[in-house]
């Protein structure tokens, strides 16, 4: 005789099949003539989903709808559930198993690339059975897509401040100095009496408000020094190709100083090391349980930032 079983709260799978329909096509209109259904049928199943979940999936605006917040999140796991249900009919026929996990990250524009790229790259070792979707933006917007879960992770300079308008949790991956860099003519310029050479020279900044900008600002006071900026950019790549071609001498992370002087043909005019770069991972949890994400945090803190 069999004991009694455990209660199980069971999702109605039509319910979500509809509901994922509507937000791939757009529109309940569209979503019709895939599933070949009357419209009021696919509103009721709709409407359903909603009760069994306790939130409104979907919102009017304008003529047409929207998801909602909950409806983005339950969109995701949706996309997820009959993902695998398709891979699953893939194995059992015999063909090659399905799509792999899906990692979106979203790296500041501030981030530099030669960073991001190494931060990233445990995640794509060969056989690992993931594909990263990135997204490049400023720092704010990319947390408020962090905070309707359309990105598993933002990579940025700077920790999420207090006064955001969303909610998220910062991980410390690393720091290091900064190394000025500038073409072979600026460089051998103002390499000798460095730092006092960068006085008057000329200078690309990150633009006001980063962080890498404030630590320069607070450098160059406390060290007396007045150097010409002739030029401020938001895109760290975008200031590194100006330098490449000799506009002025741009500073970068230490830990990538080998990396950016191969890539732009910069050299080296000098290091500061008591002017801090700090990179961070951004999650919606507290906790980074993704596999990727450990990986990336992991190598960060024992290889990238180890010194």
């Amino acid at each position: 005789m069999y004991g009694g079983s455990p209660t199980v709260e069971w999702l109605n799978y039509h319910h979500l099949l509809y509901f994922w329909t509507v937000a791939r096509e757009g529109s309940i209109a569209r979503a019709t003539r895939v599933l070949r259904l009357a419209q009021p049928t696919i509103s009721a199943q709709i409407h359903q989903l909603e009760a069994r979940l306790g939130e409104k999936l979907f919102e009017r605006r304008g003529r047409g709808l929207a998801l909602t917040e909950t409806g983005r999140l339950a969109y995701r796991y949706a996309d997820e559930i009959f993902g695998l249900g398709s891979e699953l009919l893939d194995v059992m026929r015999g063909r090659a198993p399905g799509r792999p996990q899906r990692l979106a990250v979203g790296v500041a524009d501030a981030v530099p690339k030669l960073i991001a790229h190494r931060l990233l790259e445990p995640a794509l070792r060969p056989g690992g059975g993931l594909k990263i979707a990135c997204y490049e933006d400023h720092a704010d917007r990319l947390l408020a897509r962090l905070a309707v879960h359309e990105l598993d992770l933002v990579l940025s300079d700077a920790p999420i401040g207090s006064q955001a308008a969303v909610r998220g949790f910062s991980h410390l991956l690393g720091e290091c100095g900064v190394t000025w860099f500038g073409s072979a003519k600026l460089a051998a310029a103002h390499r000798r009496g460095f730092p006092g050479s960068l006085d008057g020279a000329p200078l690309l900044l990150p633009a006001p408000g980063a962080a890498l900008r404030r630590a320069l600002d607070l450098w160059f006071d406390s060290r007396g020094l007045r150097p010409q900026i002739v030029g401020e950019f938001e895109d760290s790549a975008l200031l590194k190709v100006f330098g490449q071609r000799g506009a002025g001498l741009f500073a970068g992370p230490s830990a990538i100083e080998r990396e950016i002087s191969r890539q732009y043909g910069a050299r080296v005019v000098g290091r500061a090391p008591e002017v801090r770069e700090r990179f961070y991972a951004i999650s919606a949890q507290r906790k980074l349980s993704h596999p990727a994400v450990q990986a990336i945090t992991e190598r960060a803190r024992t290889e990238l930032f180890a010194r």
